[in-house]
């Protein structure tokens, strides 16, 4: 009898651990694919707002350079208002903010209304993303977050498999406005879900808010994330751009002394001192900055390149992210098998050689061979940022963990835009030292050759590792 009678308990906790193993990073993944889902989607239809709004395409790249520097502004405060409100009703809070913000947009009659919607909608993002990550940090066992990882981040994926596609269908076939009205569904059902299914988190004593380091980190990625933006194109002259950096760097020099004294800074810079972090932070950035720079570059290429239209060229690097969500499912047994050190060395060279490969890519080469190796491209990967993004908190206790996220979301924002500010750099660059005036194939496919060079930087900070490095996460060390 007594064994009868625990079985329904049993099956309870079975259910909630499965619930608990795909479900809760599902649900927070569908709010990450919000944003991923408007950034592909955004990039293909500039030319055809642009002309809706009667405005200049360069002057439209406003919409997006002030998203990020939204988002840059607000990612400090994420984590203490995690801990300070909660970070449940902070998560349900930003995704509400996101999807009226996206309405905005949806709504905008000019450039202006657009540019102050998207500011709305880069500080929602800036609160989501971090803060969706610490429900996942603080609800799940370090044992099984590598497996969470991958089941988070594979809604996420869907916006750069379908944002191509469907954002060449839209300017197409529909109104460019439906770019933006689309996320109201996903931020209705998202919502629901979080509501019912996603644990609650009580709220943390935390000190009063930093607003001095607030202001300094503020300042200085917003500068960055500007100068960056505007690197090989026309819109500010090149001493304001060198201005831009100037101040950036000295902002972030300032927080670094002032963050010495103030054990309450809104960033911890000791997070740097645990070896797995660093790692993962720092010789991770770039193998994301030549992510940042990889959509851009591969939308030159096939569109202006060769030729290709908007839909033709999202159908083809629809097999990238085809290739990262096959392998999310196979990243948790690899990294149980090999443990990061091994998995991070030996994959960054594999990807890196395939960003080389892209620039072999020629107007004449089978569209058949461009997918495959866009398809083995994004397989390996999605292996390596699956490996990055749970590797980073092996080690961080679990009062850091809110702080932890924040530098971590902080980091990839400020790295993609520098990505993105390369490539245009460098097309810029071989265009002129090729003495062209518009960008051809020939003036393109050289930036792959050294955006792909940089990624292999990243295994000076990887080789280092101890061989057990961030075990706990991946059941290795258990197992042992």
């Amino acid at each position: 009898m007594t064994e009868i009678a625990l079985k329904p308990n049993e099956t309870e906790a079975q259910a909630s651990a499965a619930a608990r193993g795909w479900m809760v990073p599902a649900i927070i993944g569908s709010a990450m694919m919000m944003q991923t889902l408007s950034a592909t989607v955004l990039s293909n239809a500039l030319p055809t707002m642009a002309r809706a709004l009667h405005e200049d395409p360069l002057r439209l790249n406003l919409a997006i350079t002030m998203y990020l520097l939204a988002s840059a502004v607000f990612l400090p405060v994420s984590g203490w208002a995690a801990d300070k409100l909660g970070a449940k009703r902070v998560f349900m809070a930003a995704m509400v903010l996101y999807a009226l913000a996206s309405a905005a947009c949806g709504f905008a009659d000019n450039l202006a209304e657009l540019v102050l919607a998207r500011v709305f909608q880069g500080a929602a993002s800036a609160m989501m993303v971090p803060v969706g990550r610490l429900v996942l940090l603080r609800t799940t066992p370090k044992s099984e977050l590598v497996g969470a990882m991958s089941v988070l981040t594979m809604p996420a994926l869907l916006g750069p498999v379908i944002g191509p596609v469907l954002g060449g269908a839209i300017v197409t076939f529909a109104d460019w406005r439906w770019i933006f009205f689309m996320n109201l569904p996903i931020a209705v059902f998202g919502g629901i879900m979080v509501w019912r299914y996603v644990p609650n988190i009580a709220e943390q004593d935390v000190a009063p808010i930093d607003w001095i380091g607030i202001l300094l980190t503020g300042v200085g990625l917003a500068t960055l994330i500007f100068g960056f933006e505007n690197l090989g194109r026309p819109l500010l002259p090149g001493p304001a751009v060198a201005g831009l950096f100037v101040v950036g760097l000295g902002s972030l020099f300032a927080y670094g002394v002032y963050s010495r004294s103030n054990r309450h800074a809104i960033l911890d810079l000791s997070l740097f001192n645990i070896r797995t972090f660093s790692a993962s932070i720092i010789g991770g950035g770039f193998m994301r900055l030549a992510m940042g720079a990889m959509p851009f570059m591969l939308a030159m290429l096939l569109q202006i390149g060769f030729g290709m239209s908007p839909f033709q060229a999202g159908l083809l690097t629809f097999m990238s992210a085809a290739g990262a969500i096959v392998m999310k499912t196979a990243a948790p047994p690899i990294l149980r098998r090999f443990g990061f050190r091994t998995v991070l060395s030996v994959n960054a060279i594999i990807t890196g050689v395939s960003f080389l490969a892209y620039g072999l890519f020629k107007p004449t080469t089978p569209h058949i061979v461009i997918m495959a190796v866009l398809l083995v491209g994004g397989f390996f990967r999605s292996l390596q940022f699956t490996s990055l993004n749970g590797m980073a908190f092996a080690d961080v206790e679990q009062h850091q963990m809110s702080r932890a996220s924040t530098m971590s979301s902080m980091a990839q924002q400020l790295v993609q835009s520098i990505g993105i500010g390369l490539a245009a750099l460098l097309l810029h660059y071989f265009m002129v030292a090729q003495g062209q005036h518009h960008l051809t194939a020939a003036t393109i496919t050289p930036a792959f050759l050294v955006v792909g060079a940089i990624t292999f930087i990243s295994l000076a900070f990887y080789l280092p590792l101890p061989r057990d490095a961030g075990d706990e996460m991946n059941g290795r060390r258990a197992r042992a």
